[in-house]
């Protein structure tokens, strides 16, 4: 069997960037954030849900979600931010299990699940390991900012919604910072695919 290997970290931290750096070494990757975007695509009930909770103003002019707006609206209230979760997050766990199921069975030494919120739900307990990607606030506020094209005041909004990284640090198998450069990731990236590979089976790359 396939091992599932949780892969964590705060916004702007490089999660996905670690997770595509796996993909290069041959490593199947399910993401969360893609499989959250089709639960609430054009058509959904999951959007249908979100237009009943939110209004019609969380809609683009294509019936598509308007994802900038409804962050405003998340972001800036924690009641209104769980409400969204109470919709999305059964059916994002759902087909995300789902996924996984399928990856399991394939024989590989192990898989990555690339979710936010691992630790704040507990689903990191399911995992055989987990990957926390770690980066200093200031690095992680530069970065939303740039990224997002958020003032400071919001990009800081998004940044206190998350839980304190040493939460997930607390936990984790195996820790990487990314404050550096892409090449300095990439090794690090490298390093603990090794160790995950030698753990769950596999031949070091």
């Amino acid at each position: 069997m396939t091992a599932i290997v949780g892969l964590t970290g705060g916004i702007a931290s490089g999660k996905s960037a670690v997770a595509r750096l796996l993909e290069s070494l041959g490593v199947a990757v399910v993401d969360a954030d893609q499989v959250a975007r089709g639960v609430v695509a054009a058509g959904t009930e999951g959007l249908s849900e979100i237009v009943t909770a939110f209004g019609a103003g969380m809609l683009l002019a294509d019936g598509s979600l308007d994802r900038k707006a409804l962050g405003q609206v998340v972001f800036a209230d924690p009641s209104k931010r769980k409400l969204l979760e109470s919709i999305t997050h059964p059916r994002i766990a759902a087909q995300s299990m789902a996924a996984l199921g399928a990856l399991a069975v394939r024989g590989d030494p192990y898989a990555v699940y690339e979710a936010a919120l691992l630790v704040e739900n507990g689903t990191y307990r399911m995992m055989q390991a987990l990957v926390v990607v770690a980066a200093k606030r200031e690095t992680q506020l530069a970065r939303v900012m740039a990224r997002d094209g958020l003032d400071e005041e919001s990009a800081r909004a998004r940044l206190d919604a998350q839980a304190p990284l040493e939460a997930k640090l607390a936990v984790a198998d195996h820790v990487i910072w990314n404050d550096g450069d892409r090449d300095a990731l990439a090794a690090r990236t490298l390093e603990v695919h090794q160790a995950l590979s030698a753990r769950f089976g596999g031949t070091e790359r």
